[in-house]
């Protein structure tokens, strides 16, 4: 599809949920990407940065900078074991107090076209958006958001959107283009039986640093022996997906508000925007998805 490697920046509330980590062991493994920065999104920021040092180091790739973004109160830290004596200071690559300002300087002074991936709550996007208005001209955005259809039921309100339904009313209002994976098709997305079995016995360095990751988000969580033999849902790695490729899933363009109290609803009456919103192939994407951790190709 492209004829160039796409440059790109991951915009991340890692250190929630693990499925943030693994779209970023997935993004670092994918030769279609060239990562230039990555931002910290939502709850201690800072937290958060450590983590996407750490597994940079394990990578060998902190020529990725990595932006601060907005700090916004307490939210769970099921990763914090990883990273409790990880200094960030001493990190070789740069690191961005204004993870904000960043993201806009890297948009603004991008020779190519930028895409911008969205896998938390849209706060830092959104204030990008509204300090720089221009940077619609130079990127497009792709995220995972929302919930749109269900079987013949209202559909419920999705973490990302319902968090900072303002903000994300902005990302999706904006004039560039747009593409979301709701919880119609990346909720769907999770690996057992022998495809977790060969991510769990891995040798890959960065592979082992996910799973040490996963067992320590699982046991603060409760979950305990549940990192022995599957995944946990593995949404974000789905919006990585789509920034280099949709042929496994099935994309309607839609109309969709955002409601003051973060549901997602088509309407005719409001900008359209891409949706990823049947799958055409989920089993083949499990099988992409296993083999780009592992292989990174």
């Amino acid at each position: 599809m492209y004829s160039y490697r796409i440059p790109v920046i991951l915009d991340t509330d890692i250190g929630t949920d693990i499925d943030d980590t693994w779209a970023l062991v997935m993004l670092l493994k994918s030769p279609e990407l060239d990562v230039k920065l990555i931002t910290t999104t939502t709850g201690d920021t800072l937290y958060r940065a450590k983590i996407v040092a750490k597994m940079l180091e394990i990578a060998g790739r902190t020529d990725i900078p990595i932006g601060i973004g907005l700090n916004s109160g307490e939210f769970p830290r099921f990763q914090e074991q990883w990273v409790d004596e990880y200094d960030l200071s001493r990190y070789p690559g740069i690191v961005y107090e204004d993870g904000v300002g960043a993201l806009t300087d890297t948009i603004m002074k991008s020779p190519i076209p930028i895409t911008l991936i969205g896998i938390g709550p849209v706060p830092n996007i959104a204030t990008a958006l509204e300090k720089e208005p221009r940077i619609v001209r130079n990127a497009r955005y792709v995220g995972m958001q929302g919930y749109i259809r269900t079987e013949g039921n209202v559909p419920s309100r999705e973490y990302n959107v319902a968090t900072f339904p303002a903000e994300c009313k902005k990302v999706f209002g904006a004039p560039w283009d747009v593409t979301i994976t709701p919880l119609d098709t990346c909720g769907y997305v999770m690996l057992d039986g022998q495809r977790y079995n060969a991510i769990r016995d891995s040798d890959d360095q960065l592979v082992r640093a996910l799973v040490d990751n996963y067992r320590i988000w699982a046991n603060n969580r409760g979950l305990h022996d549940i990192c022995e033999y599957r995944s946990t849902g593995l949404m974000d790695t789905v919006a990585v997906y789509l920034s280099f490729s949709d042929d496994l899933l099935y994309m309607e363009r839609l109309g969709i508000k955002v409601t003051d109290d973060g549901h997602t609803v088509i309407d005719d009456k409001e900008r359209s925007i891409n949706c990823a919103t049947y799958w055409r192939d989920l089993e083949g994407f499990k099988d992409f998805l296993t083999h780009r951790l592992l292989y990174g190709r």
